[in-house]
């Protein structure tokens, strides 16, 4: 609070503090010292300066001194820049009497918004009563405050009063301690020494301001400041100020909006009280806020720490890695080299022992040419040319080249490593966090339902795609239905009436995340569907938004709807609009692969029931059974009941059991179809609720 109660000019506690018209407060003394006064010749007041004219400016003794330079501009304290004083010229003489006053004008040092004074000078402005007693409540807590303080250095018992506090050491320091252990100068001379604060217990240091007088309480009550003699009683609520009862009755509120002070009072002070709440609960979540910033300082700390032990154990693992390979590869360049010396030194030792050989041949034959003696010579010389011939072959071709070279055939390839090497970087190591399922934008329609879903905010994990499971509407296992990048996903073709489970979950190179939140997704009661012009046959027409059918050829041609049904009971009527010449349109489901070009029921992909202006019969595989009287006419209703859970089909005319269930034991996947030629026109009607009351079913004809 001590900020609030500090002069935007000195810097210090208020003193005569002065209500601006922008709202801001500043001491009356720093407002003499921050108005500007530019004189205005050319209007002619009469009477110069009286005796208030001090009161109103006070700064003729400043531009009275004859300084002929000025300071650009102050600085308070508290770092506002305010406008300076605007000396007179040097040498300028005092306005003569016939000149005008001077016109002045303050501007507020925090606003910067300039307000004219008038006649009365700063006098005009009001005085801050509330804000001078909360000042003054505040400095005798201040100062009970600091006679409570002990110093926390003294070896005195009991210690002496603090005297100041060094705001740096956080340290309370009587005068003699202060100037034994904390003297100004050194490393200390930078500290700054405040004096000793309020603690919570002292009379207004930082309680609820108890100790102060309450309004009326024997503080003298405020008077106006345009009649000396009267109390505030009413407030201008367009001035927005406090006037007295004589204002209203013959000064310049009379024709202002006014109410009674009291309930101004309440009323703005509940008003305040509203804002402060808001304010209280922004400063709630400000503190919680800054709890978890330093909160996320600790952890910033603690995760760069594992992360850099992380790194060094990685790179060290790298480094041992290296290591032994580098021991691997070492040891196949000695097994190189020792395998050319081994197979070099045999190759000497083979030679050595040839040439031995060889030289000790060589040496006997010239011998033996030496000798005289022909008979002996012919005796050996035969044997002797077969020796020296088997030593001169044994001398072939590469007998006399190194079998191994000296260049050893071993290439390290180490750019590729090099490059990793200055490619090693940081890379996304996390699974990506659940993804949170867009509940607004999930919904159901028919047998398919939508899912959305989006990561949550502040994630930074990169995530390559979803996948999506689905349950099988019966509490069963859940099995991917999609996989990809895309955060919305339709499926179609589920049971109707039934409740499924999703949940998605996302991965990345890391793995795959862990799963959302299961959302329960009820798929419709009763199915809302129109004939399907995609695979209707070409000679079907369709209108009435593909609920209205007919045919351009004579034969018979099959439409079939858009639902597919695989489980539960399921209920859907064709009004016949136009039936002429009593053709046969047949009536029932099919197979997606059902034949399209004849009646609907001639092959084994569909059952029906035809029915003329006399009677039906049922069909399937071109087997014709159950005759039964009556038929259909222009404006008549045929209704088809599939009934999955019995698995069974079922026929109306005009709200009545046509036959008995035409078929037993049906199970797959069936889709509404209709046959029918240019002599029909049926309209469809689905989204009918099953047919609870059943009338006596016809009798079929034998």
């Amino acid at each position: 609070m001590e900020e609030e109660l500090k002069c935007p000019v000195c810097g210090s506690l208020f003193r005569e503090p002065i209500i601006l018209p922008c709202s801001h407060n500043v001491c009356l003394p720093c407002a003499r010292t921050i108005a500007v006064q530019t004189p205005e010749s050319e209007h002619a007041a009469g009477g110069g300066g009286g005796g208030d004219h001090a009161d109103k400016l006070s700064l003729h003794s400043e531009t009275d001194s004859g300084y002929g330079s000025y300071t650009p501009s102050l600085k308070s304290p508290n770092g506002v820049r305010v406008l300076p004083l605007v000396p007179a010229p040097p040498g300028a003489a005092a306005a003569p009497r016939g000149a005008g006053p001077a016109s002045s004008s303050l501007t507020c040092p925090q606003c910067h918004r300039s307000a004219s004074l008038d006649q009365r000078g700063l006098r005009g402005f009001q005085r801050n009563r509330l804000l001078e007693a909360i000042v003054q409540r505040y400095q005798q807590g201040r100062a009970a405050a600091a006679a409570a303080a002990k110093c926390q250095l003294c070896d005195r018992s009991p210690p002496e009063p603090a005297a100041v506090l060094c705001e740096q050491c956080e340290v309370l320091y009587c005068a003699a301690c202060q100037l034994r252990c904390h003297p100004a100068r050194g490393p200390f001379a930078k500290h700054r020494l405040a004096p000793p604060p309020a603690h919570p217990g002292a009379p207004g240091g930082g309680g609820d301001g108890g100790g102060g007088k309450g309004a009326g309480g024997g503080r003298k009550l405020p008077t106006c400041a345009e009649h000396d003699l009267e109390n505030y009683s009413m407030y201008c609520v367009s001035c927005r100020s406090p006037v007295c009862y004589q204002c209203l009755e013959e000064g310049k509120h009379n024709k202002h909006d006014v109410k009674a002070l009291g309930a101004m009072w309440k009323q703005h002070k509940a008003q305040l009280s509203q804002a402060l709440n808001g304010v209280s609960d922004k400063a709630k979540e400000a503190k919680e806020f800054l709890v978890q910033l330093k909160n996320l300082l600790q952890q910033i700390q603690e995760n760069g720490l594992d992360y850099e032990a992380c790194l060094v154990a990685q790179c060290d693992a790298l480094v041992d890695a290296l290591t032994r390979q580098k021991a691997k590869l070492l040891t196949k360049v000695t097994k190189e080299r020792e395998h050319k010396l081994k197979v070099v030194w045999d190759q000497i030792n083979h030679c050595t022992l040839k040439l031995r050989q060889s030289t000790g041949l060589m040496e006997y034959c010239l011998e033996v040419i030496k000798e005289n003696d022909p008979s002996g010579f012919l005796q050996i010389s035969d044997a002797l040319i077969k020796r020296v011939q088997v030593s001169q072959e044994q001398w072939v071709k590469g007998a006399l080249e190194p079998k191994v070279s000296a260049e050893f055939d071993l290439t390290l390839d180490s750019e590729p490593l090099l490059q990793s090497i200055h490619q090693l970087d940081f890379i996304q190591m996390k699974l990506p966090p659940v993804p949170l399922l867009q509940l607004e934008k999930c919904c159901t329609r028919n047998n398919s339902v939508t899912l959305a879903w989006r990561m949550p905010p502040l994630s930074h994990n990169p995530v390559e795609g979803y996948i999506l499971e689905l349950d099988d509407g019966d509490g069963g296992q859940f099995r991917e239905v999609y996989v990809g990048k895309e955060t919305l996903c339709t499926i179609d073709g589920l049971h109707f009436n039934s409740t499924y489970n999703a949940r998605v979950k996302a991965f990345n190179s890391s793995g795959v995340g862990p799963y959302s939140k299961t959302v329960i997704l009820q798929t419709s009661d009763v199915a809302w569907f129109t004939f399907d012009p995609s695979s209707a046959h070409r000679d079907i027409v369709l209108s009435n938004d593909n609920q209205t059918a007919t045919c351009n050829s004579y034969d018979d041609r099959v439409v079939l709807g858009t639902a597919a049904f695989s489980k539960g009971v399921h209920y859907w009527e064709l009004h016949v609009d136009r039936y002429d010449n009593h053709p046969d349109p047949a009536f029932g489901i099919a197979r997606i692969n059902v034949v399209k070009d004849m009646m609907l029921g001639k092959d084994d992909k569909a059952w029906a029931m035809y029915v003329d202006n006399n009677r039906s019969w049922f069909m399937h595989c071109n087997s014709h059974t159950n005759r039964t009287e009556g038929g259909v006419s222009k404006g008549a209703t045929v209704g088809v009941l599939l009934d999955l859970n019995k698995h069974n089909l079922t026929f109306y005319i005009n709200g009545q059991q046509q036959g008995p269930p035409a078929f037993e034991n049906i199970e797959g996947v069936f889709m509404p179809a209709l046959s029918l030629n240019r002599n029909v026109q049926v309209t469809l009607h689905t989204g009918l609720e099953v047919p609870q009351s059943v009338k006596q079913p016809k009798l079929p004809n034998n």
